[in-house]
């Protein structure tokens, strides 16, 4: 491959597509966030949470994906927001959008 690529973003979607992009910044963001956990000390490294990681990746990288393409996204900024959502992981996830609902729709306190 002879071609010049301005990011190292725009050169993995050439060979390998938004997909492996957003595939590589799911599992970095997750192995980020176990890696926190085990320096405070909750998990080992090689243990059995590790390969648990993986199905919380796939899966948020989907959603991720989803809400990138309802907002709209270009396709670094969309491998940032999946990454980011990786990150957070479903509870995160659960947070977030439990915040962004209550202020745009009222914030009361769910009992009406």
């Amino acid at each position: 491959m002879s071609d010049k690529y301005q990011t190292l973003s725009a050169a993995i979607e050439a060979w390998g597509g938004g997909a492996l992009l957003n595939g590589l910044g799911v599992l970095f963001a997750r192995l980020m966030w176990h890696v926190g956990r085990v320096r405070k000390g909750e998990r080992r490294f090689f243990g059995p949470e590790l390969v648990y990681e993986l199905p919380i990746a796939f899966g948020m990288a989907i959603f991720g994906e989803s809400v990138a393409a309802w907002i709209g996204l270009p396709s670094p900024s969309s491998t940032a927001l999946v990454a980011g959502l990786a990150y957070l992981g479903p509870r995160g996830a659960e947070v977030l959008f439990t915040k962004w609902f209550d202020r745009k729709y009222g914030g009361g306190n769910g009992c009406n």
